[in-house]
């Protein structure tokens, strides 16, 4: 139950002020890798492959580019987030604070999930400037891109806990979400692919995300909506489920 707002609003707006620190450079890096992708994926491939599935190339890779800084982004701002405190040591003073486990997720994940949804508007409304972008369902986007936004923040919150070094909290995004989101079909579509290799793309959880994703713009994906939308709430309840063993039992919090 939430009883400590004060307690949450505080962390929030922590959070969101060292965000604001660095605003401009948050600011102008997804501007710059959206136009370099547009470059490379949008001039240089799109010119030999006009269309996919009836939708221009251009436009198609737009959930994809979202997906891909957002999963990243999402995940790097929560670990860090809650790592800080453990690195500096004054994480036994939020764990001493009158303010429940559920508040404090509440408050980390909450700031991290509204930088990643800015991001993720900034990159929408970048790729407007190189093709034209129609969304088939926008409030369903709107409701995809928070969920997406929120449950990789809860696994980075979860990757922050877990980290005892920088190296790994940089490990997960890099190393296994980014190769996981590129070869997820965020720049193609699995059709594409040959038979062996597109039965073997769909053990890759992402998949399901991206195609989800995708389907709010263009009313179609890799996969069906309902499947995609039972994957991200699942990924959603084992993040959570995580988070929550970790407090009950004070993994790597209390040591």
């Amino acid at each position: 139950m939430i009883k400590n707002i004060h307690g949450i609003a505080a962390i929030y707006r922590f959070e969101m002020a060292r965000f604001g620190r660095t605003f401009w450079t948050s600011l102008i890096m997804p501007v710059i890798t959206t136009s370099l992708y547009f470059i490379v994926f949008g001039s240089a491939i799109g010119s030999r492959m006009s269309e996919i599935g009836g939708v221009p190339y251009g436009a198609f890779i737009v959930p994809g580019l979202m997906m891909l800084s957002m999963l990243t982004e999402s995940i790097s701002n929560a670990s860090f987030g809650i790592y800080m405190p453990k690195w500096a040591g004054t994480i036994y003073e939020l764990l001493s604070a009158p303010i429940s486990p559920l508040e404090t997720v509440i408050a980390y994940v909450g700031a991290a999930a509204t930088k990643s949804v800015l991001i993720g508007l900034i990159i929408l409304l970048t790729a407007n400037l190189f093709v034209d972008v129609q969304i088939a369902h926008p409030a369903l986007m709107v409701v995809f891109l928070v969920t997406i936004a929120t449950t990789f923040c809860l696994f980075g919150f979860a990757v922050g806990i877990w980290a005892k070094s920088f190296e790994q909290l940089q490990a997960i995004p890099m190393l296994v979400v980014y190769p996981l989101t590129f070869l997820g079909g965020a720049f193609y579509a699995l059709e594409m692919l040959p038979p062996f290799w597109r039965q073997v793309t769909l053990f890759n959880p992402l998949v399901y995300l991206i195609s989800g994703f995708r389907w709010t713009f263009f009313g179609e994906g890799d996969v069906s909506i309902g499947v995609s939308i039972g994957a991200t709430l699942l990924f959603l309840t084992l993040c959570l489920t995580a988070i929550f063993w970790m407090f009950r039992t004070g993994f790597r919090l209390k040591t």
